[in-house]
């Protein structure tokens, strides 16, 4: 991620925000039904039990569980992230997993990079793996989706699998627009999940690139 929250009241609003999205996704997944828990998420090759898996690993294992398990690994970050989600989805139960975010609403996680942005964006993306995929129509609160609008950063896109070279990002329901070229059209907060890597279903996005960025 790009800016980050300067200001002592820039970082606690962030961290509130962090905290009642962790809530209501706990809300969320605790009223899923079985088969929703095991549907495709947006993420390739996870189901919506190893998204929410994965959503709580950094409050589950400490720095130096994840450099051993960087290890065996072999170094790939890629590689720990998807074993680790697949062994915890099967070893925990659903409602466990679920309360795992509640319980750590205000827990001090970050991502390598990126700071409490990055924290928070890691939950709304993944939140809205789960809830696009499953057809389910959870508005991101606008105060969390501008942090993370304000904060796409190019740098991080070669991370994320994004190629957004000769498109222009433009939210049709709120005032954003990020890059240059032929303009997509869409949701803010769809258009987040374009800046993180993701196809999303045919007919979420408008524009003459739209091809790009649609699951077949």
């Amino acid at each position: 991620m790009g800016k980050t929250a300067h200001t002592a009241a820039d970082r606690a609003a962030t961290a509130a925000a962090i905290a009642a999205e962790r809530r209501e996704l706990a809300g969320l997944f605790e009223a899923l039904t079985p088969e929703q828990w095991s549907a495709p998420s947006l993420c390739a090759g996870w189901r919506v039990r190893e998204v929410v898996a994965h959503m709580s690993m950094g409050f589950r294992y400490p720095t130096a569980q994840v450099l051993v398990e960087l290890v065996k690994a072999r170094g790939s970050l890629h590689r720990m992230t998807d074993r680790l989600a697949r062994r915890d989805a099967a070893a925990h139960p659903e409602a466990v997993l679920a309360g795992l975010l509640r319980t750590h609403a205000r827990h001090p996680w970050k991502p390598p990079v990126g700071g409490l942005a990055a924290a928070l964006g890691h939950d709304v993306v993944h939140g809205l793996d789960v809830t696009v995929a499953l057809g389910l129509d959870r508005e991101v609160p606008e105060d969390r989706l501008r942090i993370l609008l304000d904060a796409v950063d190019p740098r991080a896109f070669r991370l994320f699998g994004t190629d957004l070279t000769g498109v222009r990002l433009c939210a049709d329901d709120l005032d954003w627009s990020f890059g240059s070229g032929a303009p997509l059209y869409g949701r803010g907060q769809d258009l987040l999940l374009v800046a993180y890597g993701r196809g999303l279903p045919a007919g979420r996005l408008r524009g003459e690139e739209v091809h790009r960025f649609v699951t077949a």
